[in-house]
């Protein structure tokens, strides 16, 4: 570190015995009001609860991370202000339970703005001034990310330790300590206590934080020029393989190459450090980070291509969204390493580490943005996929329903509404029955039961002989009753013209040949149940299903192929069974 940073260091790790108890305090009681606002029994907790505790809960960490001596008010106000903002912003959203987008991204938008807006005000704190150094930049941000795993390491052996000496002085028939485990607002101070002590602790000992970020970073830069070579041969590789690869392997392309150029950025900041006297000295290090940093841009761009070739196939949802906007953030930091590493080895870390706090800026300011309602992807998305639609650029039958009603919030349910109205017989009529769907399960079964019906009489065969079969009859035939979902299945319907029983086998029951096991071999045959319809006031129910029994395995092989010829028929049988005052018990037996 630079006699600057030291300066710094000096004034802001003055003993402030106080801090951990302070800590503690704050953390205990921060979360039991926590816990008090959020034991609502069963169900979720209004949205005015939910804000309440969000802001407790920021304003809790965030004090304890940026607290010092030096300009405590400072800490005080920052505090203050990002807890404000983190509960207005929630209860602005209104009841997040109606839209995972907003719990997904959205939560996460604001807390990584919030994260990359604590070591902005450490460092302003420290000047006193409306300056950023990049050293005591750094230094912030990557003290504060040893110091939230190490503060829940040590709340984690907190906890340990505690259940330990529960059961210790349960074997001497002492339960008070059990019992106070299994009470939620005492779970809530101990843990919160204890994550306040740790933060307290750790922050009173800065010199071992340092020390802890200076190991992960030396470590995290070993791995620089083998990430760096990985990702150079994936690059010289590509060519040969063509991108067609890419978009065949996984559909998680896109997340995949974001997470490939987070990685390279970490290793490549890793090894250039905070200046010239901090980068490594290790040549193979130092190649190896320019390798990174040379990688980031390609990666990007294949990623841009991937996210636009799914926008253009698919249209636009909230996580489709949302991954344009790392692509783009991306894009940025591949644009400018890329403009660092031109000018070569000894002289790319300056521009590198520029860019990097203009582009934390922006980060911040964009998280801060999208976390409010201001923009919402959910109603751009809805707009997209219903336009889509009554285009006719994708039939209500491939329409992904499922996300409309259930991954769009308000919007999609609006727009869900308003399809139960449109022209289109078809559409109105998925629309209307989407909307009864109670989960997301329920659509999925109304789309699947949908697609099996369409293509049902291409994978139904009639014996004894083909005939019509009754529109009643061939609704249900679908269902997890008859041939099932899948529109692929083939099935048999035993129904003769004006009949008003049928009987259903699918096919996969006498196709699939089970192996034998032990000695004489026996099987189960079929293997599942034949199902059986009757028509009663007009109208088709299934009645019972025949339950499958053991046989040999080679009575087993002839039933299979007794059933491909289609030698299938109905025969009386006659049968014994128990009955008590001339009613009937229990089920026939021979």
């Amino acid at each position: 570190m630079d006699a600057q940073v030291n300066a710094a260091d000096d004034r802001v790790d003055d003993e402030w015995p106080l801090r951990p108890v302070l800590l503690a305090a704050i953390g205990a009681a921060a979360a039991l009001a926590i816990q008090q606002l959020l034991d609502v029994g069963n169900g979720s907790p209004p949205v005015d609860r939910l804000a309440i505790a969000i802001a407790i809960a920021t304003t809790g960490i965030g004090f304890g991370f940026v607290a010092e001596r030096l300009r405590l008010g400072w800490a005080v106000a920052f505090s203050l202000v990002i807890g404000a903002a983190a509960g207005l912003i929630v209860y602005w959203q209104g009841v997040p339970g109606g839209s995972p987008d907003f719990l997904n991204w959205r939560l996460a938008s604001l807390f990584l703005a919030i994260a990359i807006a604590a070591p902005l005000f450490q460092t302003v704190r420290d000047e006193g001034r409306l300056a950023l150094p990049y050293a005591a930049l750094h230094s912030h941000a990557w003290t504060n990310i040893v110091l939230w795993f190490a503060a829940w390491a040590f709340v984690a052996i907190v906890w340990v330790m505690s259940w330990l000496l529960a059961e210790l002085f349960k074997l001497i028939k002492i339960d008070f300590l059990e019992k106070m485990l299994g009470t939620d607002w005492f779970v809530a101070v101990l843990l919160g206590s204890a994550f306040g002590a740790a933060v307290g602790l750790f922050r009173e000992r800065d010199r071992i934080l340092r020390l802890l970020q200076t190991v992960v970073t030396s470590v995290l830069s070993v791995l620089a020029p083998v990430l760096g070579a990985g990702l150079l041969l994936f690059l010289c590789a590509l060519p040969f393989a063509g991108l067609d690869a890419l978009w065949e392997a996984t559909r998680a392309t896109t997340p995949i190459l974001l997470t490939c150029v987070v990685g390279a950025l970490i290793l490549a900041n890793a090894v250039i450090g905070t200046g010239d006297d901090d980068t490594a000295a290790n040549p193979v290090l130092r190649y190896g980070a320019m390798a990174l940093a040379f990688a980031t841009l390609p990666l990007a761009a294949i990623a841009a291509v991937a996210t636009g070739l799914r926008i253009g196939q698919y249209g636009f949802t909230p996580d489709r969204l949302w991954a344009l906007t790392f692509v783009i953030f991306a894009t940025a930091f591949g644009l400018a390493y890329a403009l660092a590493v031109r000018r070569g080895p000894t002289k790319w870390a300056v521009p590198a580490r520029a860019a990097n706090v203009r582009l934390a800026i922006a980060i911040a300011a964009v998280g801060l943005f999208l976390a409010t309602p201001i923009l919402s992807f959910n109603a751009i998305s809805t707009a997209d996929q219903v336009a889509r639609l009554t285009s006719g650029k994708v039939s209500a039958d491939k329409f992904d329903w499922r996300a409309l009603a259930f991954d769009f919030g308000a919007p999609g349910q609006a727009a869900l509404k308003r399809l139960a109205g449109s022209p289109d017989p078809k559409i109105a009529a998925k629309a209307v029955a989407v909307a009864k769907a109670e989960t997301r399960y329920g659509v999925e079964q109304i789309v699947q039961r949908d697609r099996a019906l369409a293509g049902i009489g291409g994978r139904l065969r009639v014996l004894p002989t083909p005939v019509a079969v009754p529109p009643g009859l061939l609704k249900i035939l679908p269902g997890w009753d008859a041939c099932g979902p899948d529109d692929k299945a083939q099935c048999t319907l035993i129904y003769r013209a004006g009949a008003t029983e049928a009987w259903v086998l699918q096919a996969s029951c006498f196709e699939t040949m089970p192996e034998a096991i032990g000695t004489p071999a026996t099987v189960s045959a079929p293997n599942c149940e034949v199902g059986r319809f009757v028509e009663t006031g007009g109208a088709w129910e299934p009645l019972n299903r025949n339950r499958p029994r053991q046989m040999p395995l080679a009575e087993r092989q002839r039933f299979a192929a007794a059933f491909a010829r289609g030698q299938i028929d109905i025969r009386p049988v006659q049968r014994r069974q128990l009955f008590v005052g001339g009613v009937p018990v229990g089920e026939a037996f021979e």
